[in-house]
């Protein structure tokens, strides 16, 4: 980011909670290479300012995060894409406080990956969600690293291969969300108040505990979802599919 540039995530503290806010309605914060530089930067200042004892990670208008920045993810390295998202979810679940995602929008793709990748998520009526990868010739590859240690298995099943959009009190059913809450605000707030009383060493031994499972996960299958997403990104398919997509039409083997 030059000194020009507005920025793509704004970061303030206030109380022992850092907010990393998502703000880039250019395209609807998809995971552009630009704005995933600046997630992970304001992860990295919340992990060093030992004032900070928890992180929320909310947005700006009405879209969570679209997923892949589409306009990059067809052109260049096609490992680049799925490999800066799985850095970006690696970051949230390494980082040794908790991170909640306050959510009051539209979540689609790779965006799932972030809420999976937060320890509590919180979403309001706005909510929706939509693995939408199968309709573009692609699959979540890199978003299950954090989402299928966590999300029920029947649920995942039925969202991933379908595609359709489902709400909010679905999400916290088959475990993307903490909870699904008229007011976001009003929901996280005994929450922080609660990890206000944590201590640091007590916060991140004990997200260490809660989150061994997904970091196995990344550990083991990591590389090969990266090369499983990029193999998938690279396909005629899915081009196909990311063409259509941004040309608002049907992709050629829709029914």
């Amino acid at each position: 980011m030059t000194a020009t540039t507005e920025p793509l995530v704004h970061y303030r503290v206030e109380r022992a909670v850092a907010t990393l806010t998502l703000d880039s309605p250019r395209n609807r914060n998809a995971l552009s290479a630009a704005l995933v530089a600046e997630l992970e930067q304001g992860l990295a200042d919340a992990a060093k300012d030992p004032s900070v004892r928890a992180v929320v990670l909310t947005h700006t208008g009405g879209t969570f995060c679209a997923g892949a920045d589409l306009s990059e993810a067809t052109n260049g390295d096609p490992t680049a894409n799925p490999r800066r998202l799985v850095a970006a979810m690696r970051a949230i679940v390494e980082l040794p406080k908790p991170v909640l995602a306050q959510v009051d929008g539209h979540v689609r793709a790779g965006g799932l990956g972030l809420v999976g990748a937060c320890d509590l998520a919180v979403a309001g009526p706005k909510g929706t969600f939509a693995f939408t990868e199968v309709r573009l010739g692609l699959a979540p590859a890199a978003i299950s690293l954090a989402l299928l240690p966590r999300l029920d298995p029947r649920g995942a099943a039925r969202w991933y291969l379908t595609g359709s959009v489902f709400d909010a009190a679905e999400a916290q059913r088959i475990g993307l969300l903490t909870e699904a809450a008229d007011d976001t605000a009003a929901a996280l707030e005994p929450l922080l108040d609660a990890l206000r009383l944590a201590s640091p060493q007590g916060l991140a031994e004990t997200k260490r505990l809660v989150t061994a499972d997904v970091l196995r996960t990344f550990a083991r299958d990591g590389e090969s979802m990266v090369a499983q997403s990029a193999l998938l990104f690279g396909s005629d398919e899915a081009r196909e599919g990311m063409r259509a997509f941004l040309e608002r039409r049907p992709p050629n083997w829709a029914e």
